[in-house]
């Protein structure tokens, strides 16, 4: 039954729960005899003013441009919270996500005069981590005049960190350890490096292996002092440091914003007309800037628009200018003011914004057969069915579609296959509609023109109504090792309901006795105390963003109303849990099922 201290697998299922171990490790400074070790190779060995040593110092030395349009200054940083008005308005910045509220302001008007005031005292903190308390404006000014300009070459490296913990052991000149010691972050290692400088008696060698951490994300595992050093250098002049006053960080070049626009197609999410809020016309709409100026755009009714497109970079920016013979509303010349990881803003003055997301998955240039061949890779989950404004996709739990290429669909209920057909049909010039006939199915007879095709997920729209949406997602099976493993622990043997619980209340009983067998080929058979079957159901576990097990059996009571996809919350042997989540993330339902012996 219940086992409410259950013991998690761990070896099969390693993304779905990791157990950390910590083992700790004391070195004592006053110990009574020394530890004897064979005194450390020269190289790997910290000297106060040899080139590892300096690099890591300059590594580690406090980076002040990430808060620039606080106090246009790359070599302090403002301690949060601080109150700042900015045109006017008082703004209280709590964290680096809050200057993101300033930019806004900053952005709202294209042809206003931006002023920030910084409301004093302040604490700022200097490259070497020191703090000093600032009273007024004429203060900072003065300690900003020692720093150097935007974009000027500076002591601190920026395009490579470390990541942390790491440790050093550290040794007297007998080469008797007589410390280890553990660096959490930047200013523990600042301030460790610059005692190794001023310290000669000390010799400090560095744990191996480490990581570093690329601007970009990216990380490598260095084996020794000079696998590090090197490392440092190659890295060092990698990235855009960004040292200047600019937060939207738009001083982006014609070259780099061109690569950037053709990288892969950019989806509206947000768009601003003359004042207007047009996101309702516009949202998903989809773009292509490829070679040759020209930019392909793909409306949600499937209309495909060719224009064309060119980028400039001004005194007062980044500027991209967009044409189409038939969309007016996209033809502008555009001012570039935001370019982060993943996303895009434009803007004119008059109320004029759009907001793009890039999306690698979309595809632009639908055609008959890229869907067809689309529909034929794998099965397909119904993740969502409205029509007439009420949900139906509950029905499809467990059931997904295989669509064939002789133009058969099947559909796999209970464990049997049913029968259909389809097709994909040109609706105007550039749009399709797939069309499903199975019988019993009315919902999937409807006329459901392609909206989106990307990896993994085809969205549609019922033609007689678009409120009516279709979204279909991907299941390949025998592609996913933790699905693999849940499958092949259901099939193995016949399961009960261990625990129930709904809205906090305990209601295993309503299973009480009752057994489930899962077959591989997607039926779930429940039995009774005498082991007749009393009702068949279908189920299938997949992975959408977590891994889920889906349970249906239509409307066969009390297993009713177990139908639902339920979120995998753990997996032990002989045991599986899983729960309802509400819409704010809370835990409403809870079913445990164990294997029976």
């Amino acid at each position: 039954m219940y086992n409410p201290n259950p013991l998690i697998m761990n070896t099969k299922l390693k993304s779905l729960l990791i157990i950390p171990f910590f083992v700790l490790l004391f070195f004592s400074s006053c110990q009574k005899e020394a530890v004897e070790i064979t005194n450390p190779e020269e190289s790997e060995a910290l000297a106060p003013n040899d080139e590892l040593t300096n690099l890591m110092f300059s590594t580690s030395t406090m980076d002040g441009s990430y808060d620039n349009i606080l106090d246009n200054a790359s070599c302090i940083s403002v301690e949060l919270p601080v109150t700042v008005i900015v045109n006017g308005l008082d703004v209280t910045i709590d964290s680096k996500e809050d200057f993101k509220t300033i930019e806004a302001i900053f952005n709202e008007f294209e042809d206003d005069d931006d002023a920030l005031e910084i409301i004093f005292p302040i604490t700022i903190v200097l490259s070497d981590y020191e703090e000093i308390v600032i009273e007024n404006r004429e203060q900072l000014k003065e300690i900003i005049k020692e720093c150097k300009g935007e974009n000027e070459e500076d002591d601190d490296i920026e395009c490579i960190d470390f990541q942390y913990p790491i440790s050093f052991s550290v040794f007297n000149r007998n080469f008797e350890i007589i410390n280890v010691v553990d660096i959490e972050n930047d200013r523990q290692l600042y301030r460790f490096i610059k005692r190794i400088k001023n310290e000669a008696n000390l010799i400090a060698s560095l744990n191996f292996p480490i990581t570093l951490v690329y601007a970009d994300g990216n990380t490598v595992e260095v084996h020794n002092n000079a696998e590090l050093a090197q490392t440092i250098k190659e890295a060092k002049d990698a990235c855009d440091e960004d040292d200047d006053n600019d937060y939207g960080d738009d001083d982006f070049t014609k070259e780099r914003l061109d690569e950037y626009l053709k990288l892969c197609p950019w989806v509206v999410h947000e768009f601003k007309r003359n004042e207007q809020d047009r996101t309702v016309d516009y949202d998903a709409y989809a773009l292509k800037f490829k070679e040759d100026n020209v930019v392909v755009m793909r409306a949600r009714n499937g209309d495909v628009l060719t224009g064309t497109w060119s980028t400039r970079v001004t005194d007062n920016g980044a500027m991209i200018k967009l044409e189409f013979d038939t969309l007016a509303d996209f033809t502008l010349e555009w001012f570039v003011y935001d370019l982060a990881p993943g996303r895009i803003k434009f803007y004119q003055s008059g109320g004029n914004r759009i907001i793009m997301k890039k999306n690698c998955d979309v595809l632009v240039e639908i055609t008959k057969e890229r869907i067809e061949n689309y529909l034929q890779e794998c099965y397909w989950r119904v993740a969502r069915l409205n029509v007439d404004g009420a949900d139906n996709d509950k029905k499809y739990i467990g059931t997904p579609l295989k669509f064939l290429e002789n133009n058969q669909v099947k559909i796999r209920v209970e464990g049997e296959f049913v029968t259909g057909t389809y097709d994909v049909l040109a609706y105007n010039s550039n749009g399709f509609v797939l069309q499903i006939q199975i019988d019993g199915r009315p919902y999937l007879q409807l006329e459901w023109f392609v909206t989106v095709l990307e990896e993994g997920l085809i969205k549609l729209e019922n033609l007689g109504n678009r409120d009516d949406k279709m979204v279909l997602k991907r299941h390949c099976f025998d592609t996913d090792d933790d699905v693999k493993f849940i499958d092949a622990m259901l099939i193995q043997g016949a399961w009960e309901v261990a625990y129930y619980q709904d809205a906090n209340v305990d209601k295993t009983d309503i299973f009480y006795n009752y057994t489930f067998n899962f077959k591989v080929t997607g039926r779930v058979e429940v039995a009774n105390p005498n082991g007749v079957s009393v009702v068949n159901g279908s189920w299938l576990s997949y992975r959408d963003e977590g891994l889920y097990l889906g349970l249906y059996f239509k409307d066969n009571e009390p297993f009713n109303i177990l139908n639902h996809r339920w979120k995998i919350l753990e997996i032990a042997e002989g045991r599986i849990e899983v729960k309802d989540l509400a819409a704010d993330g809370s835990i409403e339902r809870i079913l445990v099922l164990e294997k029976k012996s």
